[in-house]
């Protein structure tokens, strides 16, 4: 019995392991049509009979302005094409941090916000870290920076119940994502910490800052070339 117990017991994890990189693969080029987040958001409302919410209008990343491209890497990952998906300045910085007992600034990249994003729950544990780590090798193992950023920009929240790139310049500024500015493009990225409280327009004076902080950041970048990413 015991036997048999822990024989179903492997083949379920190797299952699960197959079937994961299957989907991996699978998002390489099919566009991700949901993510965890937007049904957990959508039963909160449900429960507290909000009004259903859900703007998520995929586009392919030549139809989003590199402006967009270049903010939320500024904003969020600024090693984002140095990297193989974890930065390891940010995370020793941000463990030193937390042992002098200061603020602690998320040192996520964008590759392991994308894995969270996409295949896991948003409440944080010991667990979804795991598995966070393990999806965030096999997307920077299997997909591109150009589909990595892709699916980011497509699936990331960017305000109540608005998804992706393409819903967040119709919500914020009425135009596609390919016409946005750098000062509207700051302005959404300037958001991404906190979608649900700060607004991207019109702006308070903290989302100001971020935004004129952006910019400044975009500057120094240059050009955003991921052919000069890691093992390309």
């Amino acid at each position: 019995m015991i036997k048999k117990f822990f024989k179903f017991i492997f083949k379920l994890i190797v299952g699960i392991f197959i079937l994961s990189i299957a989907i991996v693969f699978l998002y390489k080029w099919v566009p991700v049509p949901a993510t965890p987040l937007m049904m957990i958001r959508s039963v909160e409302n449900f429960k507290e009979d909000k009004p259903f919410i859900w703007e998520h209008n995929w586009v392919s990343l030549d139809k989003i302005s590199k402006n967009l491209q270049l903010a939320v890497i500024c904003s969020e990952d600024q090693n984002f094409l140095a990297h193989n998906g974890f930065d390891v300045k940010a995370i020793e910085k941000a463990y030193q941090d937390n042992k002098k007992g200061k603020p602690v600034k998320g040192a996520s990249t964008i590759s392991q916000q994308t894995a969270k994003n996409v295949f896991l729950w948003p409440k944080r544990s010991w667990m979804r870290k795991g598995f966070e780590v393990y999806f965030t090798f096999l997307i920077e193992t299997i997909w591109s920076k150009e589909r990595i950023i892709e699916v980011y920009l497509n699936s990331i929240e960017m305000g109540n119940g608005i998804y992706g790139a393409e819903a967040a310049a119709y919500y914020w500024y009425k135009k596609p994502a390919s016409k946005l500015s750098q000062y509207e493009a700051a302005s959404i990225a300037a958001i991404l910490p906190n979608p649900l409280k700060y607004k991207a327009n019109p702006a308070s004076n903290y989302i100001e800052r971020r935004k004129i902080w952006i910019v400044r950041q975009m500057g120094y970048f240059g050009k955003l070339d991921y052919d000069k990413s890691h093992g390309e």
